[in-house]
């Protein structure tokens, strides 16, 4: 069950930063080793999220490492939502900062569901970081940097 739940939101989370990527123009030729900017940087952690939800898949469950794998992707899809919000920093409505808000407290509750104590088998904030991931899901569509059946949730 738990290793459903954190990789259900490491996917999701990862689908974000694709989205998000895509929206702001990155793609995967903009890795380095080294990367020496902000795209550099999302699609060098686009690429080790993918790494690691294939590891995910093809290892015993474990709760911690799951978790961890679910906080990872969040982290990159927050990197990657300011790639995005950047790109309609003038925009008016406020769906891009939104987004990004929405992203970077996926991001915090996905870390503390993997993090301290809890090593991923907290239900109560594991249920936060999900919740947290739906939101973070739902303002990426609203922003438009994700069409409905692109990010999963």
């Amino acid at each position: 069950m738990l290793r459903a739940a954190h990789s259900a939101r490491a996917r999701s989370a990862h689908d974000r930063a694709v989205a998000a990527c895509r929206y702001a123009g990155v793609g995967p030729d903009a890795a380095e080793i080294v990367p020496t900017d902000p795209a550099g940087r999302a699609a060098n952690a686009l690429r080790l999220s993918a790494r690691s939800l294939a590891t995910l898949a093809a290892n015993a469950p474990d709760p911690a490492a799951d978790a961890r794998c679910a906080r990872n992707a969040a982290a990159t899809a927050a990197l990657a939502a300011q790639l995005a919000a950047a790109q309609r920093a003038s925009g008016r409505d406020g769906t891009a900062a939104r987004a990004l808000r929405a992203a970077l407290t996926a991001s915090q509750a996905a870390a503390s569901a993997a993090g301290g104590s809890a090593r991923g088998r907290d239900a109560a904030l594991n249920a936060t970081a999900e919740q947290a991931e739906l939101r973070a899901v739902a303002a990426a569509r609203e922003a438009g940097w994700a069409e409905a059946d692109t990010v999963s949730s």
